[in-house]
């Protein structure tokens, strides 16, 4: 039991590690993130300072957060693609616009449940 316990530590640490080394890789080269990041500290310090529910307030971190996977999920998505060929492709590109859309709906996501909480 106790080598079992040591293996899926050290698994959640490799994963730790591994999604922190993922962060840190886009966060210097994508200045998107950064932008983004800004983004939701700005709105979770708004969700903050607001007369908003608990569940108001999960709502617009929660989504915040999704817009920042998505983000670092379209990141992965074209760093793939460009690894794989610096050929001009009609798939390549609708692999990295789809990657975009998916950042651009989480973020529409998020400004509805914004528009949704201040004007309800």
């Amino acid at each position: 039991m106790r080598d079992i316990l040591r293996a899926e530590a050290r698994r959640l640490a490799n994963t730790v590690i591994w999604s922190w080394d993922g962060w840190v890789a886009a966060w210097t080269t994508e200045k998107t993130l950064r932008q983004w990041t800004v983004v939701n500290l700005l709105s979770a310090g708004l969700a903050f300072s607001l007369d908003l529910s608990a569940a108001e307030r999960s709502l617009i971190l929660a989504l915040g957060l999704l817009v920042l996977a998505a983000e670092l999920m379209n990141t992965g998505l074209e760093e793939a693609v460009d690894y794989i060929s610096k050929v001009d492709d009609p798939r390549a590109k609708k692999a990295k616009d789809c990657g975009s859309a998916a950042v651009a709906l989480t973020a529409i996501a998020g400004g509805v449940a914004w528009a949704v909480i201040l004007i309800g």
